[in-house]
């Protein structure tokens, strides 16, 4: 053993049990930003393409213009969300210290302190809408000061609240969708909504359940609204949800609108048999109980996510009336 190992050795010893555990002062403020990054959940801004969804159905997405504002509400949208998670991560600091997977959260594993958690949050929460009303039509800003104040009050104590949890996650899928047409003025179809929406709690209750389903016996140490809940009755959520949609898709499809059609093939009422083979395939995930996060089923199935490219394309050739 060398010199300096012996030295490093005698060091720790003389610390005591927590003071062993704390990193070195350099070493944690080189993991605040990256844990700060974390809290906000990368992984999680793949929900906020849905601020492109609107423009997309009405064909209006490919211009300079549109595509400059999308990008800003997109990264608006995403200061919001960053916002609520950082809030609760800090809120549930306590709490999640004692839950196996979560006390690895950045700031229940002390990487990033709660005070900086709560002060970035509110910074982010406070500038995202100062910034909507400044470079966007007030609707978008009204919409993400909404979004915040439910989201921020589903961290508090709506999550704790049976059915009224699932709209709230819902109805934040349903604004990431309206935000893209209220950012350039296109008017929102009702049939639009209702097959955005009911999409939304289809995916929302189908996780759900399939939580309910793997953690029978012990829902409560993952998500204490669980216990409250009985797997029949979320298998009866989901699959409603899931019929409305289907529903309000084909009634939206089949909607010519007034419009004159000139292509080759009827695009859009063919995109039927594709939007219901997904939603066919996406409850067989659900049926399992292994219908997880939204963004990690359709990546990690080929079969759902080439149902889904074949979706777009069918429905691009309808928007472009080839």
């Amino acid at each position: 053993m060398t010199d300096t190992a012996v030295t490093d050795t005698a060091v720790l010893r003389q610390r005591g049990p927590e003071q062993q555990r704390q990193p070195d002062p350099p070493r944690r403020a080189r993991r605040v930003p990256a844990g700060l990054l974390r809290t906000a959940r990368p992984r999680q801004w793949v929900k906020n393409v849905l601020v492109v969804a609107a423009p997309a159905a009405a064909g209006e997405l490919f211009s300079a213009h549109a595509l400059g504002r999308l990008a800003l509400v997109f990264v608006l949208f995403t200061a919001c969300a960053a916002a609520v998670y950082l809030v609760n991560d800090a809120r549930d600091a306590e709490a999640d210290r004692a839950h196996p997977v979560k006390r690895h959260r950045p700031v229940a594993a002390g990487d990033v302190p709660v005070p900086l958690a709560y002060a970035v949050g509110g910074v982010l929460g406070v500038l995202a809408p100062v910034l909507a009303a400044w470079l966007c039509p007030p609707p978008v800003a009204a919409l993400l000061t909404a979004y915040l104040a439910m989201q921020l009050a589903y961290c508090v104590s709506l999550k704790h609240v049976l059915v009224v949890d699932l709209a709230v996650v819902t109805t934040g899928f349903l604004m990431r969708a309206m935000i893209g047409g209220l950012a350039l003025g296109i008017p929102l179809s009702r049939w639009f909504l209702i097959t955005t929406g009911f999409g939304a709690l289809f995916m929302v209750a189908a996780k759900r359940y399939s939580e309910a389903v793997q953690m029978a016996g012990k829902a409560g140490a993952t998500r204490a609204l669980l216990t409250e809940y009985t797997t029949g009755y979320l298998r009866f959520v989901w699959q409603l949800a899931a019929g409305v949609a289907v529903l309000g898709y084909c009634l939206w499809a089949m909607e010519e609108g007034g419009v004159p059609h000139t292509s080759v093939l009827p695009w859009r009422q063919l995109s039927m048999i594709a939007f219901v083979l997904a939603v066919l395939r996406y409850a067989v995930f659900a049926d399992r109980g292994t219908a997880g996060e939204p963004e990690d089923v359709v990546l990690r199935d080929r079969a759902l996510a080439l149902i889904g490219v074949v979706w777009l394309a069918m429905y691009g050739l309808a928007v472009a009336n080839w």
